[in-house]
C-alpha cells in the first residue's frame, strides 16, 4: 500500500520527499477552506494556521501528524490526543544555543553599550566580564539545553543543569542540580530551555527569585509563560537579577507601551532566536528522517506527550 503524506508546508516539502521517497505519494493541502474532494491520506505535515482539515482527521484517514515547531502549547489539545502526533524537537538547537551565548557574550562585555560614537572619558578603561569561569545554571537539557551546555562548556564556564528526570547528562562535564534552588544559588546566567506546561508555569517566581544569587543574568529562549514579570521586574528594581534578556514573554507579541521595553535591565526581542538561513531545511529534513521511519515500521522521534504538554 502506497503512503499518502498531505502536506500543508508547500512545495520544497514535496521535492524533498519525493527525491528521498519517490515512493511516497504527496498531496499538496491548499490555504484556506477549500480542500480537494475525497481527500484521503495517513500522514499530515501540518502548519501553524487555521483549516478545515483539522475538524476532519478522523474522516481523511490521518494516523500521524506532524508538527513544524518545536512547542505544543499553542496547539488545541484535542488535535493532539486523536492520532500519533510528533513534533520537530531540537531543529532549532543550533541557532538558540548561539543566541543564548550571544546574550550571555553582550551582558559579560556590556555590549551594544561598549561601543562608542564619540571620545570617551578615559580611553582603555572599561571593565568588563569574561564567561571562563561563571556558572551557566540551565532548566531543561533537552536538545536546545544541550546545546547550550556545549557551546558553554568550550567556553570554559562551569555548567550546571536542572532536568525533568534528574538522569545524568549525556554531555561530559555537565553537572545536574538536585532541585531549582540549588540551580539558582550557584547560577551567574541562568538559561531557560524548558517547555511550558502546567509544572514549569511561572517557576521563576517570588519564591525562586528570592533564591538566585546576587546579580544573575536571565536568558529567556524558551517560553514567556515560565517567568512571573511581576516577580522578574522586583527583583530586577532590588538588583538581585541584574539583565533579564528575553526573547520570549507574555503575552506575545508584547503589547506597545509594556514595562519590558523600557526597562533599563530588560533586553526583549521578538521570538527570533529560532532564526537561521537553515531553518526551514532543517524542519523538512526532520520530517523526511521521520516519514523513512515510518515507512521502515520504526520508532517515530518527536513524539509529544499531551499529558505532559511537550
Amino acid at each position: 500500500m502506497v503512503v499518502r503524506v498531505l502536506n500543508m508546508m508547500g512545495p520544497k516539502v514535496t521535492e524533498a520527499v519525493t527525491a528521498a521517497l519517490p515512493e511516497i505519494e504527496v498531496v499538496e493541502v491548499p490555504f484556506g477552506s477549500d480542500l480537494p474532494p475525497a481527500l484521503h491520506g495517513e500522514v499530515l505535515f501540518a502548519a501553524f494556521f487555521e483549516s478545515p482539515v483539522y475538524a476532519r482527521l478522523d474522516e481523511i484517514g490521518v494516523a500521524w501528524m506532524h508538527l513544524p515547531g518545536t512547542g505544543i502549547d499553542s496547539w488545541p489539545r484535542e488535535l493532539l490526543t486523536g492520532p500519533t502526533v510528533t513534533c520537530s524537537r531540537g531543529v532549532s538547537a543550533i541557532p538558540i544555543a548561539e543566541f543564548a551565548l550571544a546574550a550571555m557574550l553582550a551582558f559579560e562585555k556590556r555590549m551594544p553599550g561598549v561601543w562608542l560614537d564619540e571620545p570617551p572619558e578615559h580611553w582603555n578603561l572599561d571593565r568588563l566580564g569574561e564567561l571562563a569561569g561563571k556558572t551557566l545554571g540551565l532548566v531543561g537539557l533537552g536538545g536546545i539545553g544541550t546545546a547550550v551546555a556545549r557551546r558553554a562548556l568550550a567556553f570554559d564556564m562551569r555548567v550546571r543543569a536542572l532536568r525533568r528526570t534528574g538522569a545524568a547528562s549525556a554531555v561530559p562535564g555537565v553537572e545536574i542540580a538536585t532541585d531549582l534552588g540549588d540551580l539558582l544559588a550557584t547560577a551567574d546566567h541562568l538559561v531557560l530551555a524548558a517547555p511550558a506546561t502546567s509544572r514549569t508555569r511561572h517557576l521563576l517566581d517570588a519564591d525562586a527569585f528570592a533564591l538566585v544569587k546576587p546579580g544573575v543574568h536571565v536568558v529567556n529562549i524558551a517560553r514567556g509563560t515560565l517567568v512571573d514579570q511581576d516577580a522578574l521586574r522586583a527583583a530586577l528594581d532590588d538588583g538581585r537579577v541584574a539583565m533579564a534578556s528575553l526573547d520570549t514573554v507574555d503575552p506575545e507579541p508584547l503589547p506597545a507601551g509594556h514595562w519590558l521595553y523600557s526597562h533599563p535591565k530588560v533586553r526583549v526581542s521578538a521570538h527570533v532566536s529560532w532564526s537561521s538561513p537553515r531553518a526551514f531545511a532543517r524542519i523538512i529534513d526532520a520530517f523526511v528522517a521521520n516519514l523513512a521511519r515510518y515507512v521502515a515500521g520504526e520508532p517515530l522521534e518527536g513524539l509529544i506527550d499531551p499529558d505532559e504538554g511537550y
